[in-house]
């Protein structure tokens, strides 16, 4: 699967927990499932107390969701042609990956609670389907991004934890490409259709940008 390239940066991850193992360093494993541009989940890896006095977390967290990808006549017209036929069908999802740097922080009445900020980066792909009209394409592209948050953890067992979460990550914007036209946001433009330009795409395609995170999940510590 295309996300396994942009592995190494969480084996570096288990290969720094290894290292330090001699340590008495915290390791948790979870899974969230809510809402992030849509419906979705994330796993994620932790290692916490990984050097003395030093209070913060590390997290390492791949996930995918199910988003709305955009409009798909005005799509059409952007990236392929003005025909105006078939039924039209549409599907995205992203794939995002994040690292956190996780503080602890006081807030009234959640004694667990923890801030998170870090990088994000995101695969994000749209299909569009014509049904009887010829025409089934994908439009894709990759972002940077940098997100904030707030988490607060309810002890089930000694070792098991439920965990909430809510956040905003910020996407900049990025080159859209689909069949073999692509638009850019410094203005490059591939095998242009009419006169669109970056600013039409973007409008027709619903790329990541400003995306909140409501997400519930369990936590375990090994």
């Amino acid at each position: 699967m295309k996300f396994i390239k942009y592995l190494p940066v969480f084996i570096a991850g288990f290969w720094f927990s290894w290292q330090t193992d001699g340590l008495a360093m915290e390791k948790t494993v979870g899974l969230d499932a809510g809402f992030y541009a849509g419906t979705g989940w994330q796993a994620h890896y932790k290692i916490a107390k990984f050097a003395q006095g030093f209070p913060a977390a590390i997290r390492f967290g791949i996930g995918r969701s199910a988003m709305d990808p955009g409009h798909a006549g005005a799509a059409r017209k952007i990236f392929i042609n003005n025909a105006t036929n078939g039924v039209p069908e549409e599907k995205g999802s992203m794939w995002h990956f994040r690292l956190d740097v996780i503080l602890p922080v006081i807030v009234k009445s959640a004694l667990y609670s923890r801030l998170f900020v870090g990088p994000r980066y995101a695969k994000f792909k749209g299909n569009f389907k014509f049904v009887g009209g010829n025409e089934d394409f994908d439009v894709v592209s990759s972002h940077w991004g940098i997100g904030v948050g707030l988490q607060t953890s309810y002890r089930i067992t000694r070792k098991l934890s439920m965990r909430i979460s809510t956040g905003l990550d910020y996407f900049k914007g990025a080159k859209l490409e689909g069949h073999d036209t692509s638009y850019s946001p410094d203005g490059t433009i591939v095998n242009q259709r009419e006169d669109y330009n970056y600013d039409d795409a973007n409008e027709a395609i619903n790329q990541p940008n400003f995306e909140l995170r409501l997400m519930a999940g369990l936590q375990y510590r090994l």
